[in-house]
Protein backbone atom coordinates (compact mmCIF):
# COMPACT_ATOMS: atom_id res chain seq x y z
CA UNK A 1 0.00 0.00 0.00
CA UNK A 2 1.20 3.51 -0.78
CA UNK A 3 2.36 5.63 2.12
CA UNK A 4 3.42 2.75 4.40
CA UNK A 5 6.90 2.80 5.91
CA UNK A 6 8.97 -0.05 4.52
CA UNK A 7 10.83 -0.81 7.74
CA UNK A 8 8.17 -0.44 10.40
CA UNK A 9 5.26 -2.86 10.65
CA UNK A 10 1.82 -1.33 10.94
CA UNK A 11 0.27 -1.23 14.38
CA UNK A 12 -2.18 -4.03 15.04
CA UNK A 13 -5.50 -3.23 16.77
CA UNK A 14 -4.14 -4.69 19.99
CA UNK A 15 -0.96 -2.58 19.75
CA UNK A 16 -3.02 0.56 19.13
CA UNK A 17 -5.21 -0.25 22.14
CA UNK A 18 -2.15 -0.92 24.30
CA UNK A 19 -0.56 2.37 23.23
CA UNK A 20 -3.72 4.35 24.01
CA UNK A 21 -4.13 2.63 27.38
CA UNK A 22 -0.56 3.52 28.29
CA UNK A 23 -0.77 7.08 27.01
CA UNK A 24 -4.16 8.00 28.45
CA UNK A 25 -3.11 8.84 32.00
CA UNK A 26 -0.12 10.96 30.96
CA UNK A 27 -2.20 12.73 28.33
CA UNK A 28 -4.92 13.45 30.89
CA UNK A 29 -2.42 15.07 33.27
CA UNK A 30 -1.01 17.10 30.41
CA UNK A 31 -4.48 18.28 29.40
CA UNK A 32 -5.43 19.14 33.00
CA UNK A 33 -2.31 21.26 33.36
CA UNK A 34 -3.17 23.00 30.08
CA UNK A 35 -6.88 23.73 30.61
CA UNK A 36 -7.22 23.49 34.43
CA UNK A 37 -10.53 21.64 34.16
CA UNK A 38 -10.72 17.86 34.67
CA UNK A 39 -13.95 17.37 32.74
CA UNK A 40 -12.69 19.36 29.77
CA UNK A 41 -9.33 17.57 29.95
CA UNK A 42 -11.06 14.18 29.82
CA UNK A 43 -13.05 15.28 26.76
CA UNK A 44 -9.86 16.51 25.10
CA UNK A 45 -8.01 13.24 25.71
CA UNK A 46 -10.92 11.11 24.52
CA UNK A 47 -11.27 13.25 21.42
CA UNK A 48 -7.54 12.98 20.69
CA UNK A 49 -7.58 9.20 21.18
CA UNK A 50 -10.56 8.84 18.86
CA UNK A 51 -8.88 10.96 16.18
CA UNK A 52 -5.71 8.88 16.40
CA UNK A 53 -7.64 5.61 16.08
CA UNK A 54 -9.82 6.87 13.22
CA UNK A 55 -7.20 8.68 11.14
CA UNK A 56 -3.89 7.05 12.00
CA UNK A 57 -4.75 3.57 13.22
CA UNK A 58 -2.97 2.12 10.18
CA UNK A 59 0.38 3.78 10.95
CA UNK A 60 3.45 1.97 12.26
CA UNK A 61 3.61 1.62 16.06
CA UNK A 62 6.76 3.72 16.16
CA UNK A 63 4.89 6.74 14.75
CA UNK A 64 1.99 6.63 17.22
CA UNK A 65 3.59 8.62 20.12
CA UNK A 66 4.48 11.62 17.96
CA UNK A 67 1.17 11.54 16.08
CA UNK A 68 -0.80 11.33 19.31
CA UNK A 69 1.13 14.20 20.89
CA UNK A 70 0.49 16.38 17.83
CA UNK A 71 -3.22 15.54 17.88
CA UNK A 72 -3.42 16.20 21.63
CA UNK A 73 -1.77 19.62 21.31
CA UNK A 74 -4.05 20.55 18.41
CA UNK A 75 -7.10 19.46 20.41
CA UNK A 76 -5.98 21.57 23.38
CA UNK A 77 -5.51 24.56 21.05
CA UNK A 78 -8.97 23.95 19.58
CA UNK A 79 -10.38 24.00 23.12
CA UNK A 80 -8.81 27.38 23.83
CA UNK A 81 -10.02 28.72 20.51
CA UNK A 82 -13.58 27.62 21.31
CA UNK A 83 -13.33 29.28 24.74
CA UNK A 84 -12.17 32.50 23.10
CA UNK A 85 -14.92 32.33 20.52
CA UNK A 86 -17.56 31.62 23.17
CA UNK A 87 -16.38 34.66 25.08
CA UNK A 88 -16.65 36.67 21.87
CA UNK A 89 -20.12 35.25 21.11
CA UNK A 90 -21.26 36.10 24.62
CA UNK A 91 -20.18 39.70 24.24
CA UNK A 92 -21.59 39.79 20.73
CA UNK A 93 -25.04 38.95 22.10
CA UNK A 94 -25.23 42.35 23.74
CA UNK A 95 -24.38 43.96 20.42
CA UNK A 96 -26.99 41.85 18.65
CA UNK A 97 -29.48 43.23 21.12
CA UNK A 98 -28.73 46.67 19.72
CA UNK A 99 -29.37 45.51 16.17
CA UNK A 100 -32.85 46.65 15.15
CA UNK A 101 -34.55 47.26 11.85
CA UNK A 102 -33.66 50.70 10.56
CA UNK A 103 -30.13 50.78 11.99
CA UNK A 104 -27.33 52.02 9.79
CA UNK A 105 -26.48 49.46 7.13
CA UNK A 106 -22.78 49.64 7.92
CA UNK A 107 -23.23 49.11 11.67
CA UNK A 108 -20.38 46.82 12.79
CA UNK A 109 -20.62 45.69 16.45
CA UNK A 110 -17.03 44.43 16.45
CA UNK A 111 -15.77 47.99 16.13
CA UNK A 112 -17.59 49.13 19.26
CA UNK A 113 -17.56 46.16 21.58
CA UNK A 114 -14.89 45.05 23.98
CA UNK A 115 -14.40 41.39 24.84
CA UNK A 116 -13.78 40.65 28.49
CA UNK A 117 -12.44 37.10 28.68
CA UNK A 118 -14.17 35.07 31.36
CA UNK A 119 -13.40 31.44 31.99
CA UNK A 120 -16.39 29.14 31.64
CA UNK A 121 -15.16 27.44 34.79
CA UNK A 122 -16.13 30.55 36.77
CA UNK A 123 -19.77 30.26 35.70
CA UNK A 124 -22.41 28.22 37.57
CA UNK A 125 -23.30 24.92 35.82
CA UNK A 126 -26.78 26.17 34.88
CA UNK A 127 -25.29 29.26 33.24
CA UNK A 128 -22.73 27.11 31.40
CA UNK A 129 -25.53 24.89 30.04
CA UNK A 130 -27.61 27.89 28.98
CA UNK A 131 -24.59 29.43 27.28
CA UNK A 132 -23.83 26.16 25.47
CA UNK A 133 -27.42 25.89 24.20
CA UNK A 134 -27.37 29.52 23.09
CA UNK A 135 -24.10 28.97 21.25
CA UNK A 136 -25.63 26.03 19.39
CA UNK A 137 -28.58 28.20 18.33
CA UNK A 138 -26.26 30.96 17.10
CA UNK A 139 -24.06 28.51 15.18
CA UNK A 140 -27.14 27.06 13.49
CA UNK A 141 -28.43 30.50 12.52
CA UNK A 142 -24.98 31.51 11.21
CA UNK A 143 -25.02 28.42 8.96
CA UNK A 144 -28.30 29.69 7.42
CA UNK A 145 -26.99 33.14 6.48
CA UNK A 146 -26.46 33.95 2.77
CA UNK A 147 -22.96 32.96 1.66
CA UNK A 148 -21.43 36.44 1.50
CA UNK A 149 -22.94 37.51 4.81
CA UNK A 150 -21.73 34.34 6.50
CA UNK A 151 -18.28 34.70 4.95
CA UNK A 152 -17.88 38.30 6.13
CA UNK A 153 -19.37 37.58 9.54
CA UNK A 154 -17.09 34.59 10.23
CA UNK A 155 -13.97 36.38 9.03
CA UNK A 156 -14.73 39.32 11.31
CA UNK A 157 -16.04 37.51 14.38
CA UNK A 158 -14.44 34.06 14.18
CA UNK A 159 -11.09 34.82 12.58
CA UNK A 160 -11.07 38.35 14.09
CA UNK A 161 -9.78 39.90 10.87
CA UNK A 162 -10.14 43.64 10.49
CA UNK A 163 -12.39 45.19 7.84
CA UNK A 164 -9.52 45.89 5.41
CA UNK A 165 -8.17 42.33 5.47
CA UNK A 166 -11.67 40.87 5.19
CA UNK A 167 -12.35 43.07 2.16
CA UNK A 168 -9.13 41.90 0.47
CA UNK A 169 -9.94 38.24 1.04
CA UNK A 170 -13.52 38.65 -0.15
CA UNK A 171 -12.54 40.78 -3.13
CA UNK A 172 -14.93 43.59 -2.25
CA UNK A 173 -14.90 47.06 -0.68
CA UNK A 174 -14.64 47.73 3.04
CA UNK A 175 -18.12 49.26 2.86
CA UNK A 176 -19.47 45.98 1.47
CA UNK A 177 -17.87 44.05 4.34
CA UNK A 178 -19.58 46.34 6.86
CA UNK A 179 -22.89 45.96 5.03
CA UNK A 180 -22.61 42.17 4.97
CA UNK A 181 -21.72 42.10 8.69
CA UNK A 182 -24.53 44.49 9.55
CA UNK A 183 -27.12 42.46 7.67
CA UNK A 184 -25.83 39.24 9.24
CA UNK A 185 -26.06 40.83 12.68
CA UNK A 186 -29.64 41.99 12.04
CA UNK A 187 -30.61 38.55 10.73
CA UNK A 188 -29.11 36.80 13.76
CA UNK A 189 -30.75 39.20 16.18
CA UNK A 190 -34.14 38.70 14.51
CA UNK A 191 -33.72 34.89 14.47
CA UNK A 192 -32.82 34.83 18.16
CA UNK A 193 -35.82 37.02 19.05
CA UNK A 194 -38.12 34.63 17.14
CA UNK A 195 -36.77 31.78 19.26
CA UNK A 196 -37.57 33.74 22.39
CA UNK A 197 -33.96 34.53 23.22
CA UNK A 198 -33.83 37.81 25.09
CA UNK A 199 -30.67 39.84 24.58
Amino acid sequence: MAGQSKGDPLASPSELSAFLAGAERRAFKQAVFAVRNEEAALDIVQDAMLKLAEKYGDKPSSELPLLFQRILQNTIRDYYRRQKVRSLWGTLLGSLGAARDGDEDDFDPLETMRVEPRSENEQPPAEQLERKQLLEIIEYEVSRLPDRQREAFLMRYWEELDVADTAKLMGCSEGSVKTHCSRATHALAAALRKKGVTL
